[in-house]
């Protein structure tokens, strides 16, 4: 399954930007900043102040991997109260 990628305008820090993203990136962002209650705007700044090298469309997909790897991890661990949970406090899907 192809995802496509989409260019979108974004304010960072107080300056518009541009972001090439695949569909399942912006998703899995937008997931994100709404389980930790900050605007997309301000999860992308964050984002980009931290990262070190590369683009920052590289960055966000790097974050987004590594936040979904970490819910693996946990649940693969057996932490929380509930380790089929997302962040978001949704029912993740089990897959066999």
């Amino acid at each position: 399954m192809k995802s496509s990628v989409v260019k979108r305008s974004i304010v960072v820090a107080g300056h518009k930007t541009s972001v090439s993203l695949e569909d399942a990136f912006w998703k899995g962002l937008k997931e994100i900043a709404g389980g930790r209650n900050v605007t997309l705007s301000d999860l992308v700044a964050a984002i980009d102040s931290a990262r070190q090298q590369g683009n920052l469309s590289s960055a966000i997909r790097l974050f987004v991997l590594d936040f979904y790897r970490k819910q693996l991890s946990d649940l693969n661990q057996g932490h929380g109260h509930d380790a089929r949970q997302d962040m978001m406090g949704h029912s993740a899907p089990a897959f066999t």
